[in-house]
This record gives C-alpha cells, sequence and structure tokens, in this order.
C-alpha cells in the first residue's frame, strides 16, 4: 500500500529528517492502467478506421476519458512528512500542518479532520471491508487458538499435546495479517499525529488547490464531444 522510498510497508512512520511516506492504491494503478491501455486502443482504432464524424468523436471522447481516468486511479496519493499531511485527491491537493489535524477517522472511508471541522476524504487509501473482515476473522482465530493452546501447555504439563506446545498438528489457521493494509496506514498516521501534531515546525494554515491540469482537459474534451454530438 506504501511506497516509503523502498521500505517495506511494515516500517515505523517518519522521524524528523526523513523523506515523506507516500501512500498509493495499488490497485487503483493496476486498474488505471489497464482502463489507460482500453481506451487507447478503442479510440486509436477509432481514429485510424473510423469514417465521417467517429475520428473526431473519439478524439474527443480521449480527451475526455484520460485526464478523469489518470484522477481517479494514478492520480491520488498521500504524502505523510514530519510536518504536514499533503493529500493528492482526484481534483484537488489539500496540505494540512499537523497542527490544523484533529483526527483520522476509518468507517466506510478514511478521512481526515481538520480543526476547523472540515473532512477530507483519503482517495489512494480505501477502506476494503472484506479485508477488514478478513483480518477480524483472523485475529478471532489466534485469541482462539492461543487459548487452546495454554489450556493444554497447563493440562499436559506445559508440553502441550504431542509434546510441541500446539494443540494438534494441522496447519496454521491464522497466516496472513491481523489487521487491514488501509487500517495499518491509518495506524501509522495517527501515531504520526500524535508524534508531530505539537511540533512549532508542524503549524501553519490549511491549503487547497484546485487541479486544472486535470479539470481543464477534461472540460475541454467534454464541450468538444457535445459540439460534436449536437452537430451530428
Amino acid at each position: 500500500m506504501t511506497t516509503p522510498d523502498h521500505q517495506s510497508p511494515a516500517s515505523q512512520p517518519p522521524v524528523p529528517g526523513t523523506k515523506d511516506r507516500i501512500y498509493r492504491s495499488p490497485m487503483g494503478i493496476a486498474g488505471g492502467v489497464l482502463l489507460l491501455a482500453v481506451v487507447a486502443w478503442l479510440g486509436i482504432d477509432a481514429l485510424v478506421n473510423g469514417h465521417g464524424h467517429a475520428p473526431w468523436l473519439a478524439l474527443a471522447t480521449m480527451i475526455l476519458l484520460f485526464p478523469l481516468v489518470i484522477a481517479f486511479t494514478l492520480r491520488p496519493a498521500v504524502f505523510a512528512g514530519e510536518d504536514r499531511l499533503r493529500i493528492r485527491n482526484p481534483f484537488r491537493v489539500i496540505t494540512l500542518p499537523w497542527g490544523q489535524v484533529v483526527s483520522l477517522r476509518s468507517g466506510y472511508s478514511n478521512e481526515v479532520v481538520a480543526k476547523s471541522g472540515t473532512k477530507y476524504q483519503l482517495w489512494s487509501v480505501p477502506v476494503s471491508l472484506r479485508a477488514r473482515k478478513r483480518a477480524e476473522a483472523r485475529k478471532a482465530r489466534a485469541a482462539t487458538d492461543a487459548a487452546r493452546g495454554s489450556t493444554a501447555s497447563s493440562r499436559f504439563g506445559g508440553r502441550g499435546l504431542g509434546g510441541f506446545g500446539a494443540v494438534g498438528g494441522g496447519s496454521d489457521t491464522t497466516t496472513g495479517p491481523t489487521r487491514a493494509e488501509t487500517d495499518k496506514v491509518m495506524d501509522e498516521l495517527r501515531e504520526l499525529l500524535g508524534q508531530r501534531g505539537e511540533a512549532e515546525s508542524a503549524q501553519g494554515e490549511v491549503t487547497v488547490r484546485w487541479a486544472y491540469e486535470v479539470i481543464a482537459p477534461a472540460v475541454a474534451g467534454a464541450v468538444l464531444l457535445a459540439i460534436l454530438l449536437a452537430t451530428g
């Protein structure tokens, strides 16, 4: 889920003097690349082999879709630094000094709450309810197995069944993470907030910048497509 300068996802949040950690969605990136390939393939085929208005319609559609696909798949990212949190969403870039962050919430979506009460969604850290349920199931099985192992160990003089301190000899049913990956990301961000929220260098104002580099070409493509459709 993260790309912290070739560090592992389990590495600790940054400390002063380190580079930003970057959180992105691998599934979003993979889906974006696939969608771009499909749009490019269909669009180029229409440009080369189309007749009449078809090439122009294909061109307008590509101008509209390319920035939108990039905006919602490849573009989103969260940059967590020692002094501020920068959120790059599809159409906006929000920069929040840690001193302006009140909390990081996880529900059906992950979001940051500023002191003003404004909420900003973290597009690049999507919530996977399925992954969360799987992680909770593994955690529950691990707790159950630990309790059974403790009971068996005390019953057989600390050796457990078969002298290996474990119940039976079956496979490990708790294989896999006991916490969803995006929940781990939010834990890291909360830890960093706790470390840097009161730092003098982490104070300032929240800034929001619209991504005109995405909006402008998408609007141009939509206008061109509308004109072509209206003129037949």
